[in-house]
């Protein structure tokens, strides 16, 4: 079965068909600019277009980057205000004209890391970590997701620990590969002391230069790449679809 998923990011809004028997992109997926500033009404026909690229569907999924309860959300750090309490999949579903699931970014790509990719089969603690314009997080029990956790909100150097160590942060302080893994290992060992995971997950779209920055993290738990890279919150949305 084939189901749209939509990664809406602080960048670029994503999305594709996704085959749930495999995990993979049915499609080639269409990324179209977040829009400046990124209101309700700017973000929602954004979404709508990127919909109208693909074959009709009868249901889509959603990421959105903020807590998400029953389909309205409830924070919006790197989006426009406007989205604080709105009912984004009503929004989204009379605009699109079909049903919609919402749900946080980083709690969907967490769940398609788990199904698919580097989580598949594990028991335990798992905490998805995903680095790009801010820091996501998706904290995971014996496989199960603790919905709508914020760690990228840890305060970590008198700030948000996202304004430090965030892919955004790396980008705008020019920062090289070793230099900003110092800050993801500051960021890491706090989280791991407050969580004592057995294994985190890096993803977002760093997860493609693992190889520039994981090697200098040393840390008592295992750390590993996102198996799925850039496309788990566009599978994670479209299982989610199919889920209510």
């Amino acid at each position: 079965m084939s189901v749209l998923g939509i990664d809406i990011g602080g960048s670029g809004i994503k999305g594709a068909p996704v085959d749930l028997a495999t995990g993979e992109l049915a499609q080639p997926r269409q990324r179209i600019e977040t829009p400046a500033p990124a209101d309700v009404t700017s973000v929602v026909e954004t979404v709508a277009e990127v919909v109208t690229r693909f074959d009709a569907t009868d249901r889509v999924g959603i990421t959105f980057p903020g807590v998400v309860v029953d389909g309205v959300v409830r924070t919006a750090a790197n989006m426009d205000d406007s989205w604080l309490d709105a009912p984004a999949a009503e929004l989204f579903a009379a605009r699109i004209g079909m049903p919609v699931t919402v749900l946080n970014d980083a709690d969907a790509a967490g769940v398609a890391e788990m199904t698919y990719g580097a989580g598949r089969g594990r028991r335990g603690v798992t905490l998805m970590l995903t680095f790009g314009t801010g820091i996501g997080s998706a904290l995971f029990l014996d496989g199960a997701l603790v919905p709508n956790t914020e760690f990228g909100h840890l305060e970590l150097r008198g700030g948000d620990a996202e304004e430090y160590a965030s892919d955004r942060a790396r980008q705008l302080d020019g920062l090289d590969w070793p230099t900003w893994a110092g800050r993801v290992q500051e960021y890491l060992e706090m989280v791991e002391m407050l969580l004592r995971p057995d294994l985190m997950i890096i993803g977002g779209g760093v997860s493609k230069k693992a190889a520039e920055f994981l090697p200098f993290i040393d840390i008592r738990t295992p750390v590993v790449p996102a198996e799925l890279r850039n496309t788990a919150g566009i599978v994670g949305a479209a299982q989610a679809a199919t889920l209510r």
